[in-house]
């Protein structure tokens, strides 16, 4: 059993306590500042300290790739039961020199979630793109990630060797 699947079975730790505890961001010192129940925000703070801060004395860009990476993707996951969701693509931005403690804010978008709902009940998937941030603590944005998740029916798979504009899913047998 890997520590993903124990943590899923400690049901007397909350949402918040499991992603607090997950390994990477355990080690990370990453603490949920809000989680509301159907995800639609999320408030996380990564800490600057000597394990993240880089020669500059700011946050290294991969400690924030690897909060920014799995929360849409977790999102959706929590909205959408019985898909299979992953992160397609993800691009930051490195907006502003991140010089202190940071805070992820992640907002679903009621649109978003109508247009997933509509990909879904016409073609069966759907892979939205989100905009999230980290925010220094003095409010400032420091990092714009664009997030793009893959929604899919459990067993989509796609055919191999196929790319680009001609890619088809399917179902395996």
């Amino acid at each position: 059993m890997n520590v993903l699947t124990f943590l899923r079975r400690l049901r007397f730790l909350s949402v918040r306590q499991r992603l607090e505890w997950f390994p990477p961001f355990f080690l990370m010192r990453v603490k949920v500042l809000e989680l509301t129940d159907d995800w639609q925000t999320v408030r996380l703070r990564l800490p600057l300290n000597a394990f993240s801060r880089n020669m500059s004395n700011s946050m290294f860009g991969g400690y924030q790739a690897s909060l920014a990476d799995p929360i849409a993707a977790l999102a959706c996951a929590q909205r959408y039961p019985g898909h299979e969701v992953w992160t397609r693509a993800m691009h930051i931005d490195f907006v502003a020199e991140g010089n202190s403690d940071l805070e992820l804010r992640f907002e679903f978008e009621v649109d978003t979630d109508q247009k997933i709902r509509d990909d879904l009940a016409t073609r069966g998937r759907s892979t939205p793109k989100f905009e999230y941030g980290f925010y220094r603590q003095d409010g400032m944005l420091c990092s714009r990630i664009i997030n793009t998740v893959a929604i899919r029916p459990k067993g989509y798979v796609t055919r191999p060797g196929v790319t680009g504009n001609e890619k088809r899913g399917s179902f395996e047998k």
